[in-house]
């Protein structure tokens, strides 16, 4: 894996993809099925969400509560592992069980609602305990990538960024990023330039369109997350970066 200063442009076949949540036009984001589903279609890595229940175990769970994708109106943090279980017929995973599901595959790790050191922490024992350091990476603001990497030294950072405006030169030294992760729609050729002159790897989030997709592989991002995979992979092995639509 090169460090930060061996970045240089990226051909379009280079890019990393990356499936958001699985494949979640075909199967339910966050779940196994849709994790499988995304590799088999060619994904690198597959990005999930994870948030801890009210006894500690962290599960795959994009939201605060179970209403949008299992219509129980109940938070996370009010439920304990087997209560979630019980509610979604065991279809939202644990981490764990996640990174069995995937092994050997690369998962990106986003850590949404701005979780505590010490839930950070026990996310972090978890990719220890299932020996995954070395394919699992972490996405979110700086506050919890602080907490990453306090809880991991060695752990690999994508820091999710916000603005145009590029991230203090603290934050960088304290966070050390690999990965600076955007949502798609700042990243233009300044942006872009800039990032890889500062010695770092650029990620976007989360193109759905082929216009975007091409737009961001001609201007050689390191990695695009999306909801559509297929199409991403399909853009990128046969060299989509040409002329837009």
């Amino acid at each position: 894996m090169p460090s930060p200063r061996d970045v240089t442009t990226t051909s379009p076949r280079d890019v990393t993809a990356v499936a958001h949540r699985g494949d979640p036009y075909r199967y339910r984001e966050n779940t196994i099925d849709s994790l499988r589903s995304a590799l088999a279609r060619g994904a690198d890595a597959v990005e999930t969400d994870v948030r801890l229940t009210r006894d500690g175990v962290p599960v795959l769970l994009h939201d605060e509560t179970l209403k949008r994708l299992w219509q129980q109106d109940r938070p996370l943090r009010s439920l304990s592992a087997q209560e979630v279980r019980g509610l979604t017929a065991g279809r939202v995973p644990t981490l764990a069980e996640a990174l069995s599901a995937t092994d050997g595959s690369r998962l990106m790790l986003d850590l949404p609602g701005g979780p505590g050191e010490r839930a950070v922490r026990r996310i972090v024992d978890v990719v220890r305990e299932c020996g995954a350091q070395d394919r699992v990476y972490y996405c979110a603001g700086a506050t919890a990538m602080l907490a990453v990497r306090a809880a991991d030294p060695a752990a690999e950072i994508a820091l999710t960024w916000a603005t145009a405006a590029p991230p203090r030169p603290a934050v960088l030294a304290a966070v050390r990023p690999r990965w600076l992760n955007y949502r798609f729609g700042l990243v233009d050729r300044a942006l872009a330039d800039r990032v890889h002159r500062d010695g770092h790897l650029l990620s976007v989030w989360t193109p759905d369109t082929r216009r975007s997709m091409r737009r961001l592989l001609a201007l050689g991002v390191d990695s695009i997350t999306t909801n559509r995979i297929d199409t991403l992979c399909a853009l990128r092995d046969g060299g989509g970066a040409g002329p837009h639509p």
